[in-house]
C-alpha cells in the first residue's frame, strides 16, 4: 500500500475520506474532536506539499438530508483543529461541488455536505463513487472508523484512481493492530471485558494462538463461572453460551494461555448506583445479588498480570463503570496499564466502552495507541479483511 510518504501532493487535488462523525450537543457544538485531531497530520501534509484537500465524510444516520446531521456544523471547529480556513458546499454531488473544486486553490480545505444525505454513498453505488472521484487527482482514506464497510466513499471509490493512498491515521491503526497480533515481544496480555462472550467470541478465538495471558471481565465473566459450576445470584449471564465457555477455556490451555477470571465482586440487589455494595466471591454471589464491578482481589490480581506484560490490548470494561460506584475496577485496569506503557510496554486501547472509559477517567493520554474505530477494530481482531483497506492493496 502507498503512503501520504511515497508521494508528493504539489498541485494535486487529494479527495480524502476522513471520519468526523463526532458527537454533537444541542447546541450542534462538537462535544469530543479527537476524530477531527486524528484526521490532521494526513491534511496537513498535503496542503504542506503544496495540494489541496477535498474532505469527505458521513455524520450519524440520517433519513435523507436533515440539517441535524449537516457537516456544517462542524466547520468551525475542523477550522480551529487544522489551523487553516475550511471552505464548505451544502452537497457532495452536483454543479455546486464541481464549481467549488474548480476553484479551490493549493494549499486550501474544501469539506463536503454529509455522505449518507445520498443513500448511494451506504449502498456502495458505482456511479455516486465514480462522481466523487472526478473532483480529484489522488485518493486517500484516512477513515479507519468506516474501513470495514463497503460503502461508495470507502471503498468503491479506489478503483477510479490510480493513486489510492493510506492515510496517516489508518496507516497507524494497522500499525498498532499489527504490532499486537504479530508481536515478538513476550508476554503478550490481551483484557477481553464487557456484557456478552457472543458478541466477543471470534476476537478470543483469533487471538488466542497470539496472546501468552487473556483476561476476561464484566459481564461476560459470568457465563465463564457459571459454567465452571459457580453460583452468581442475579448476575447478567448467557446461560445458551456455556458450553462455548468451557470450549474457550478447554482451547485456551491447549495453547498455553492462561486465562484470568475475576475472583471477587461488588455485589448489590438493585441496578442503581446508589445501591448498598458486599464484596462476595465471585462464584458465590448470594441469590438475590449481582455483580457489577471487579472486587479489589480481582482488581489487584489484574494489576500483576498487566504490569509484567510487554504488549496488552484493552477491549471491554470490567464493570458497570458509566455508574460512579461501579467503575473503579476498570479505572484500576487502565493505570495498571498506563504504569506498564510507562515502564515501556505497549498498549492498545479499542472498541466503544474501553475508548469510553480511557477517556471519560483521564487516561487516554497514558496508553500507547487509542484506537478511533470500534467495529473497524472488531473485526481486525476477528482475522476478517477489511474491505476499505482491500481497496487501497
Amino acid at each position: 500500500m502507498k503512503t501520504t510518504e511515497d508521494f508528493n501532493f504539489k498541485d494535486k487535488k487529494a479527495i480524502i475520506r476522513v471520519d468526523f462523525n463526532v458527537p454533537l450537543n444541542a447546541q450542534f457544538e462538537v462535544t469530543d474532536d479527537s476524530r477531527i485531531v486524528a484526521a490532521k497530520p494526513t491534511i496537513i501534509k498535503v496542503l504542506e506539499d503544496g495540494g489541496s484537500a477535498i474532505l469527505m465524510s458521513h455524520l450519524g444516520r440520517p433519513k435523507g438530508k436533515e440539517d441535524k446531521f449537516s457537516l456544517s456544523h462542524i466547520v468551525k471547529k475542523v477550522t480551529e483543529v487544522i489551523g487553516v480556513s475550511v471552505k464548505f458546499v451544502n452537497d457532495c454531488v452536483g454543479e455546486e461541488v464541481e464549481e467549488a473544486v474548480k476553484n479551490l486553490k493549493n494549499g486550501e480545505i474544501l469539506l463536503l455536505e454529509n455522505l449518507r444525505f445520498h443513500e448511494e454513498e451506504k449502498a456502495g453505488n458505482e456511479a455516486f463513487a465514480q462522481k466523487l472521484s472526478t473532483y480529484a487527482d489522488v485518493y486517500i482514506n484516512d477513515a479507519f472508523g468506516t474501513a470495514h464497510r463497503a460503502h461508495a466513499s470507502t471503498t468503491v471509490i479506489a478503483q477510479f484512481f490510480e493513486d489510492k493512498i493510506v492515510g496517516k491515521l489508518l496507516q497507524k491503526e494497522i500499525e498498532s493492530l499489527d504490532k499486537v497480533l504479530h508481536s515478538k515481544e513476550k508476554p503478550v496480555t490481551a483484557v477481553i471485558g464487557g456484557a456478552k462472550v457472543s458478541s466477543k467470541i471470534t476476537v478470543i478465538e483469533n487471538i488466542l494462538p497470539r496472546v501468552d495471558h487473556l483476561i476476561i471481565g464484566g459481564g461476560m465473566s459470568f457465563t465463564f463461572i457459571k459454567a465452571k459450576g459457580g453460583k452468581i445470584g442475579n448476575s447478567l449471564v448467557e446461560d445458551d453460551k456455556q458450553e462455548l465457555a468451557l470450549e474457550i477455556l478447554k482451547k485456551a490451555e491447549a495453547q498455553n494461555v492462561q486465562v484470568h477470571l475475576p475472583v471477587d465482586v461488588i455485589a448489590v440487589k438493585e441496578f442503581d448506583n446508589d445501591a448498598e455494595q458486599i464484596t462476595e466471591p465471585i462464584d458465590q454471589i448470594t441469590d438475590d445479588r449481582m455483580g457489577l464491578d471487579a472486587g479489589p482481589q480481582s482488581r489487584s490480581n489484574f494489576a500483576e498480570v498487566i504490569k509484567a506484560s510487554k504488549i496488552i490490548l484493552w477491549n471491554g470494561p470490567l464493570g458497570v463503570f458509566e455508574m460512579e460506584n461501579f467503575a473503579k475496577g476498570t479505572i484500576a485496569l487502565g493505570e495498571a496499564i498506563g504504569e506498564a506503557t510507562k515502564n515501556g510496554a505497549f498498549s492498545l486501547v479499542g472498541g466503544g466502552d474501553s475508548v469510553a472509559a480511557a477517556k471519560q477517567f483521564g487516561l487516554a493520554e497514558q496508553m500507547s495507541y487509542v484506537s478511533t474505530g470500534g467495529g473497524a477494530m472488531l473485526e481486525m481482531l476477528e482475522g476478517k479483511s477489511l474491505p476499505g483497506i482491500k481497496a487501497l492493496q
